[in-house]
């Protein structure tokens, strides 16, 4: 069974960086897309920045192009998220996914029904 924990949210003034981690355990850490998502109440959910863990180009949501970075570690079976110039519209609980399978390759990589593994969440609150 696959699983991941998000870690490093927390509250910051608008400006300001965060670096959200996402550890995967078993199987998940084979090359794979996996994403960062966001979720503000009353919202859906949406794609922030996504890519394949063995490497190539990301994508990201233009709300956040310039401003967010999507990295791996592999020593550390770690996918991270760091978030710069943070904006009160960046408020929300974010998650780390991954697709299903090492094979599967999304066809909108920052499409939500394209994972299939969900971490918990990490709250990210940004104040103006």
């Amino acid at each position: 069974q696959m699983q991941m924990v998000e870690s490093g949210g927390g509250s910051v003034q608008a400006g300001g960086s965060l670096r959200l981690s996402c550890v995967a355990s078993g199987d998940m850490y084979s090359s794979r897309f996996m994403g960062w998502f966001r979720q503000a109440p009353g919202k859906e959910r949406e794609g922030v920045a996504a890519f394949y863990t063995g490497g190539g180009s990301a994508y990201y949501a233009d709300s956040v192009k310039g401003r967010f970075t999507i990295s791996k570690d592999n020593s550390k079976n770690t996918v991270y998220l760091q978030m710069n110039s943070l904006k009160p519209e960046d408020t929300a609980m974010y998650y780390c996914a991954a697709v299903l399978a090492t094979s599967w390759i999304p066809s909108n990589p920052l499409l939500d029904q394209e994972y299939h593994y969900w971490g918990q969440g990490t709250q990210v609150n940004v104040s103006s």
